[in-house]
């Protein structure tokens, strides 16, 4: 790893996430510019500048040598980035005293740039208007990613930029709109500015304050489900649900796809095979779900509550209207099991993905076909198209890391917090496909505030490892990282 190379990066990215504390800053100076609040921000922001223009100085580059930039250090670059800017975006949290310890206030941060949605805070309402601006802000810059962000931005890095931009981006493929990365970080991240916008216009027009339209926009659009209120959305009216809906959806949707309909193509979502699968599940989920609340008399509105929960557990949005904990076993097994599945890739929704467990399910079948049948070729086709073996290798063992990770943390969880099983499971589960709520003790209506020390550290571990893809946080782990 090139430690100088690595460091400057760190820097450069650490100044943007600076300059977008501003934000809630003034959201802070403008409800009460006295508020302890306002020396949280004013003293983070001061520091991380600071921080980051003497490593500049001392890590000085030459335009040059970012061309040497590899694939392991672009993978350790997400990963101590991640970390890092967590690290300086809890300060706000810890110095205003909103967060009782660096812990928790470290816990939030990440499960906000990871877009998971769990909370430590038990009175979202009582926390000041600077600091849930800031929580909601961090799943909007987290969502499309703050790498890609980086990218768009500054001056290019290089040809070996893109090894930052496959190391950020989640999903099996990393598709391309332009061959240059630079131009197709511009165009997601434009495409997600045109949609958030739309959506927090709707919010607003559906009664909406403008404080609140942003805020669950930035969790809408992330799929991270971080609220203002403390009954999350069942606070606002339907118009304001069913908005929120249509927005979970297609954030769960490879924003590639909707660059391609923006310009015209608007068949291109009807071809994507990863698209279609996500949308059958959608359409047959929600009406089971909403057959079975209808019968059981566990909801007043059961088509509406079973569309929000369905989209939002799959898009691992996490928002909620409905206490799910109380409904059927049946439905708590599929909420669990869309859990592992998550949002396409390309989106900004967390999971396994879609076309992952598509392509898993594919590759079992033609194991056992090719068990009854040893001389039969058999290829595994994407969109029509063969996957190279490379491609299925990656594959399957992002699959089984996937699975380990669940297990050993929910063992961990065990442990640590001697809870019962559902809650131990449902919380790794919750963390590591960044979803927020789990069920039993971790349901829609608690929080993760009870957990002790080392369970919630153990959280912070899964939530970076899913929302980065798993390997740009276990390559920290690797001793030949940190070697040259």
């Amino acid at each position: 790893m090139h430690k100088r190379i690595v460091t400057n990066i760190i820097a450069r990215i650490s100044i943007i996430v600076c300059l977008f504390m501003a934000i809630p800053l003034g959201w802070a100076l403008h409800d009460n510019p006295h508020h302890i609040e306002v020396v949280a921000f004013s003293e983070t922001i001061l520091f991380g500048l600071a921080m980051a223009g003497i490593f500049l100085w001392i890590f000085r580059m030459k335009p040059e040598d970012y061309k040497r930039i590899g694939a392991k250090d672009g993978l350790a670059i997400v990963g101590l980035s991640w970390i890092v800017l967590s690290a300086l975006g809890a300060l706000p949290l810890y110095l205003s005293q909103s967060a009782p310890t660096y812990t928790d206030a470290f816990f939030e941060t990440v499960s906000g740039f990871t877009t998971t949605g769990a909370t430590v805070f038990t009175d979202i309402e009582a926390l000041p208007r600077g600091i849930l601006f800031w929580r909601s802000l961090t799943h909007w810059l987290g969502g499309m990613g703050i790498i890609v962000l980086y990218i768009a931005l500054l001056p290019a890095l290089g040809v070996n930029v893109s090894q930052l931009y496959k190391a950020e981006a989640p999903g099996l493929i990393v598709e391309r709109l332009d061959p240059r990365i630079k131009e197709t970080a511009k165009q997601l991240w434009k495409v997600y500015f045109t949609l958030s916008l739309l959506e927090a216009v709707l919010l607003w027009l559906c009664g909406m304050s403008v404080f609140d339209a942003l805020c669950h926009t930035f969790g809408t659009m992330a799929t991270g489900g971080f609220s203002t209120k403390n009954a999350s959305i069942a606070a606002f009216g339907p118009q304001v649900q069913w908005v929120i809906i249509v927005f979970m959806f297609l954030s769960g949707i490879n924003f590639v796809l909707h660059y391609q309909v923006l310009h015209g193509r608007f068949r291109a979502p009807w071809k994507n095979e990863e698209f279609r699968t996500y949308f059958l599940l959608l359409i047959c989920l929600i009406p089971i779900f909403a057959l079975v609340l209808f019968e059981t008399n566990l909801a007043y509105y059961p088509i509406r509550d079973s569309a929000f929960q369905v989209v939002s557990i799959l898009t691992t949005t996490g928002f909620v209207t409905a206490d799910f904990e109380l409904w059927p076993v049946g439905l708590k097994f599929l909420l669990v099991m869309l859990m592992f599945i998550g949002g396409c890739g390309g989106s900004t929704g967390g999971g396994m993905k879609v076309i992952r467990v598509l392509l898993v399910i594919k590759t079992a079948v033609a194991s056992i076909i090719q068990a009854v049948f040893p001389n039969a070729v058999i290829l595994i086709k994407s969109n029509s198209k063969p996957l190279p073996d490379k491609t299925i290798t990656a594959l399957m063992s992002y699959f089984c890391l996937f699975v380990l990770l669940f297990a050993v943390g929910s063992g961990v969880i065990l442990f640590t917090e001697n809870c019962d099983l559902v809650t131990a499971t449902t919380a790794a589960i919750s963390a590591l496909s960044n979803i927020g709520p789990g069920l039993a003790k971790v349901g829609a209506t608690q929080n993760f505030g009870w957990f002790s020390i080392p369970g919630k550290w153990a959280l912070i571990f899964l939530m970076l490892a899913g929302r980065l893809e798993l390997y740009s946080i276990l390559i920290l782990f690797a001793a030949s990282t940190w070697k040259k």
